[in-house]
C-alpha cells in the first residue's frame, strides 16, 4: 500500500466551502479500484491550513483516480480555494493497525 500526504493552505474564510467539496471527493474516492482509506485534517494551530491523507493499494490506482471526471471537476473548485501550491509526499505502508468491525485490532503488515 502507498499513503500520500498532501499539506494544503486555504485562503482566509475559504475553508467550510474547501472542506465540503474535499469530503464530496473522498466520498467519490471510495468507490475507485485501489481505494483503501482517507483521512481529512485541520491544523489545531492554523485553521486555514489541512492535510490530506490518502491510502491507495498502488501508486497507479491513485493516477488512474486523476483522470476521472469527478476529480477534474473538484480540482477546478479546490484551486480557487487555495493560497499556495499543495506540497506532496509518498509513503510506503509499513504497518496499518485499525479497529475492525468487531472493535477489535486488524493490523495491515507489508509482506517483505
Amino acid at each position: 500500500m502507498m499513503t500520500i500526504v498532501t499539506d494544503v493552505q486555504l485562503k482566509k474564510g475559504a475553508e467550510g466551502e474547501w472542506d465540503a467539496v474535499m469530503r464530496e471527493r473522498m466520498e467519490a474516492a471510495k468507490d475507485q479500484p485501489g481505494w483503501v482509506g482517507g483521512q481529512l485534517l485541520r491544523s489545531d494551530r492554523e485553521p486555514s491550513r489541512r492535510t490530506i491523507v490518502g491510502t491507495w493499494r498502488t501508486r497507479e490506482d491513485w493516477e488512474r483516480w486523476h483522470h476521472d471526471p469527478l476529480f477534474a471537476e473538484t480540482r477546478r473548485q479546490l484551486d480557487g480555494l487555495v493560497s499556495a501550491p499543495e506540497e506532496h509526499s509518498w509513503h510506503e505502508v509499513v504497518l496499518d493497525v485499525r479497529t475492525s468491525a468487531n472493535g477489535g485490532r486488524a493490523p495491515h503488515r507489508k509482506s517483505a
